[in-house]
């Protein structure tokens, strides 16, 4: 409820309202349908209590307001009716108390608003209620006990009156004054309003139509319409159904009429009879409309996480499927059927979904799901599939194996992802990288490794042979004269030589040799396994390689190299083996030219 009046204005309005209730629904009750002891069937002044304060805000001087009109209309309806005074205060005495204790006990286990859309909030609100009932019965029989010697019949009267007076009056009152609050009943179409009228009007009458005669016992009919009222309209619709049936027993009950009338029983098994049918149709339709209201909410989020899930599975390209080893049923996904190039919902078998990849990867798929069935390990795997269009995909899965109550495996779980792309891409990556490695390496006049390039692979090389004791040679030469064919020709003419050179000398290598720039006219020759006499023979034969084929090569001028050659002896490093093939190439220069010089 909002606050909008005055604390001292907004405590009159409260007592009033609940004084004039109380009075009515008291009077009512006291005139209508009568039990043993001169006590009503059915008690509403105490649901109706109990749902203004439950409805009502929240201070002392509201409540103390609405505490004193319930007393003052208590007391009034009881006098009115013939209770002597001191059994008025008793009774009044005890309805406050059994308020405020079902208050406490509500508040301590909700304190927010109670709904009565969840079970547990119903449960709680039935066992505070059956707690308020039990104090309240037993004060009051305490009370008159010690005035007029009540029995324990009049205690028992008195629980089950009051209980039912809560049970299903509070109910309705409170969920009808939050949905006008909320404006939920204004928004609710007219066809909903109109069925909701229609259904609590069945229930009405198939009620009257029970409870008017006493031949054919249809005490059960009523009971079908508040089910139906619960399953329609929720958990107000099981309120107002059990409402309706109420009053409509307990008048044409107290009447005469009906077949818990016609028992051939005293008059309080008669009243006990119709308390008993009351609270086990309450406690059949209240908790069973909650019920259906959680199985709708979670309808509602299984098919919103569906739908998420769908919509995932389709952004990522991921489907899930299962396998069903025991009746030997696959389901997929409709992304899975996606992926496999299916319309979703097409028949497929277990071994359609592995017979579509390619066959050098079905079979590993396929002992990968045995060796899981039989480990009841995870999996991964990845593979290519063929489309049922033809087309060539990359798919990867991941995967559990389900198990029984015995340990045994009973079905698989799986995912399957598209990853074509990811693996084209990873393909286009690894191809650029390579290029770039490759231009990183390469010199690019004569496409040869780099002087980078060529270090690093002599490094490796000293490695092996300094480790394992491997043959290896280094021949260092460079072009004769390759200044005056730069000066005479011109720059554009000395690199076409020094590419030709190369190529040259590349040719009169072997298999395991490498060839490498590293200078202007400057190269190295890496002899792998070669021995002292092999690699001389080698270089050698590249020295003669580029004299004549330079020689016999048409629009280039002539050109020859010097090679210095130095056998691997042991040298702790790189440079200093260079150093010894750099002093005979040296002593090959000086001494004319066009020649291979060994280091000593």
């Amino acid at each position: 409820m909002i606050r909008s009046l005055s604390p001292r204005v907004e405590a009159v309005f409260w007592f009033l309202l609940t004084a004039t209730g109380y009075f009515l629904l008291a009077s009512l009750s006291l005139q209508a349908t009568k039990g043993a002891d001169n006590i009503a069937a059915v008690w509403p002044p105490s649901g109706y209590f109990l749902a203004l304060l439950l409805l009502m805000p929240d201070g002392v001087r509201t409540r103390a307001a609405s505490f004193a009109g319930m007393i003052a209309a208590s007391l009034a309806a009881n006098i009115w009716s013939g209770v002597p005074l001191a059994s008025c205060l008793a009774y009044s005495l005890a309805n406050g108390c059994e308020a405020a204790v079902a208050l406490w006990l509500i508040r301590r286990r909700e304190p927010g608003d109670l709904s009565f859309m969840v079970p547990r909030s119903v449960a709680v609100f039935c066992i505070s209620a059956l707690g308020a009932s039990l104090v309240s019965a037993g004060l009051v029989w305490a009370l008159t006990g010690v005035l007029a010697g009540a029995s324990f019949d009049f205690f028992l009267s008195w629980f089950t009156t009051v209980l039912l007076g809560m049970l299903i009056v509070t109910p309705p009152i409170v969920m009808l004054a939050r949905m006008v609050g909320s404006s939920a009943l204004g928004n609710a179409s007219i066809a909903m309003k109109a069925e909701a009228a229609a259904i609590l009007t069945g229930a009405g009458l198939v009620t009257i139509l029970a409870f008017t005669q006493a031949h054919f016992p249809l005490t059960f009919l009523p009971c079908i319409a508040a089910v139906a009222a619960a399953y329609r309209l929720g958990p107000f619709g099981a309120a107002a159904g059990i409402l309706i049936v109420t009053i409509i027993t307990s008048l044409l009950t107290g009447q005469g009429h009906g077949p818990i009338a016609a028992i051939e029983e005293a008059p309080k098994i008669k009243v006990l009879f119709l308390q008993f049918y009351l609270l086990s149709l309450l406690f059949t339709t209240l908790p069973l409309a909650a019920l259906l209201i959680v199985r709708q909410r979670l309808a509602k989020r299984l098919e919103q996480s569906n739908r998420w899930l769908l919509q995932a599975e389709a952004a990522a390209l991921v489907g899930h499927w299962r396998v069903d080893l025991v009746g030997w049923t696959i389901h997929w996904s409709d992304q899975a059927y996606r992926i496999h190039g299916l319309v979703p919902g097409s028949p497929v078998d277990v071994h359609y979904s592995v017979k579509q990849y390619v066959a050098e990867d079905g079979a590993a798929v396929r002992k990968i799901l045995e060796d899981a069935v039989r480990t009841g390990e995870p999996f991964e795997f990845q593979g290519r599939i063929r489309r049922a269009d033809g087309e060539i995909r990359h798919v990867k899965s991941h995967g559990s194996i389900e198990k029984g109550r015995g340990g045994q495996a009973i079905a698989i779980f799986g995912t399957v992802q598209d990853v074509t792309e990811t693996v084209e891409n990873a393909r286009i990556l690894e191809a650029a990288r390579s290029a770039a490695e490759r231009v990183a390496n390469t010199d690019m006049l004569t496409g040869l490794p780099n002087r980078r390039h060529t270090l690093a692979f002599l490094e490796k090389a000293l490695a092996r042979a300094r480790d394992h004791g491997a043959p290896l040679a280094v021949a260092i030469f460079d072009i004769d004269h390759f200044k005056r064919i730069n000066d005479t020709h011109g720059h554009a003419m000395g690199d076409r030589v020094i590419h030709r050179v190369a190529q040259r000398a590349k040719g009169a290598l072997r298999d395991e040799d490498m060839l490498g720039r590293i200078g202007g006219e400057e190269f190295v020759c890496i002899l792998q396994r070669a021995s002292a006499q092999a690699a001389e023979i080698v270089a050698e034969r590249v020295r003669k390689a580029v004299e004549v084929g330079m020689a016999a090569e048409d629009g280039l001028p002539g050109a020859t190299i010097s090679v210095g050659l130095a056998i691997y002896d042991g040298e702790p490093d790189v440079e200093e083996l260079l150093h010894r093939a750099d002093q005979a190439l040296y002593v090959a220069k000086r001494e004319g030219r066009n020649r291979l010089r060994r280091a000593a």
